[in-house]
């Protein structure tokens, strides 16, 4: 394995506007609906070398610098992790050569609960398939693009699963809102089962299908996935989900904007401050392991996994009334991201 390729994995963007519809980097431009695919071509092709390929979407209070370093840190943290952990990792030992593209919003504003809730009405807004949001949309063509140019592995020199290579979906906060939006979207073309889970729910017809889903500290309801999400899953409205991996939240105490903050905004406190709450299937909870233990494949092929991360998501910026909102870019973060990447194959 080329550990130096993967300590500089390469990092593309994508920005969105209010509406959640694509812009062109070149001039601002909203990029037109019969160039999409063409824009995904010249912007966020995936090199045949790439085993691993991630989307990545930032949270609330994350300007567009900031979102490419967070996802820079993070695919470094990983980076560092795979390269000093003492084969944690050992259906990664064939080849891991990350490649990630992060996709960028609108999403500052005061710092303050009016602020919060300003951000949230905007991540609904951009998200909703009933309204005049496109994220969804967006999301769902960028996937299926990606799922479609999947390298050949027996073109690539690495190894890869039978189809291609392995997508992650990434979010964090109000981001994960996007990916969930994205997946839910999703509904048409036929797929085949290509990846390594047990637990997951039958995969059927769509137009893409991902590996893993992570969502840091996710700004949402604890019933997000029974009144916002319904359909993510099969045998719920819908014949099946293009997620073969699990759905791993993140959640800590010690977040006050998805706790404090979200229980005066919404009169419950969100997923990032006290795990998914009630959902269409069976729940299991853990909590973050530290980079000396490893994740029992058991604890974490489930359709949905909370991981408690109170003990490590603890610190905030000064006087920041958001709390640890913000503190996934952790080793820990990096060691869980890699086992998922690596219970996938």
């Amino acid at each position: 394995m080329n550990r130096s390729a993967a300590f500089e994995a390469e990092v593309e963007t994508l920005d969105l506007d209010e509406t959640g519809w694509l812009l062109d980097s070149n001039n601002g431009e909203p990029v037109p609906h019969h160039r999409l695919r063409e824009h995904f071509a010249e912007h966020v092709a995936p090199p045949a070398t790439a085993t691993d390929l991630f989307v990545y979407v930032h949270g609330w209070q994350t300007s567009p610098q900031s979102a490419l370093r967070t996802a820079r840190r993070l695919m470094g943290l990983a980076a560092h992790r795979l390269a000093t952990g003492r084969g944690g990792y050992p259906a990664l030992a064939a080849g891991f050569e990350p490649w990630c593209v992060v996709v960028r919003w609108p999403s500052s504003s005061a710092i303050s609960p009016a602020g919060y809730r300003r951000i949230r009405d905007r991540a609904h807004a951009m998200g909703a398939r009933d309204g005049a949001g496109h994220a969804a949309h967006i999301l769902g063509r960028l996937l299926g693009y990606l799922d479609a140019e999947r390298a050949d592995p027996a073109a690539a020199p690495v190894l890869a699963n039978r189809d291609g290579q392995y997508l992650h979906l990434v979010g964090h906060s109000f981001g994960c809102r996007f990916l969930c939006e994205a997946v839910q979207w999703a509904a048409g073309a036929r797929l085949g089962d290509t990846l390594g889970w047990h637990a997951a729910m039958p995969l059927s017809s769509r137009p893409f299908t991902a590996d893993s889903m992570l969502l840091f500290q996710m700004a949402a309801g604890r019933d997000a996935f029974l009144s916002l999400f319904p359909h993510m899953l099969a045998g719920h409205g819908h014949d099946g989900a293009p997620l073969r991996g699990p759905v791993v939240t993140t959640y800590s105490r010690h977040d006050r904007a998805a706790g404090f903050w979200h229980l005066r905004a919404e009169r419950q406190s969100g997923i990032g401050h006290s795990g998914i709450g009630p959902a269409p299937a069976p729940m299991f909870t853990t909590r973050l392991l530290p980079l000396e233990k490893r994740y029992r494949h058991a604890d974490l092929d489930h359709v949905f996994v909370n991981i408690d991360a109170s003990d490590t998501y603890v610190r905030g910026r000064r006087l920041n009334p958001a709390g640890a909102h913000s503190d996934h870019i952790r080793p820990e973060s990096a060691h869980l991201l890699l086992t998922l990447a690596d219970f996938s194959r």
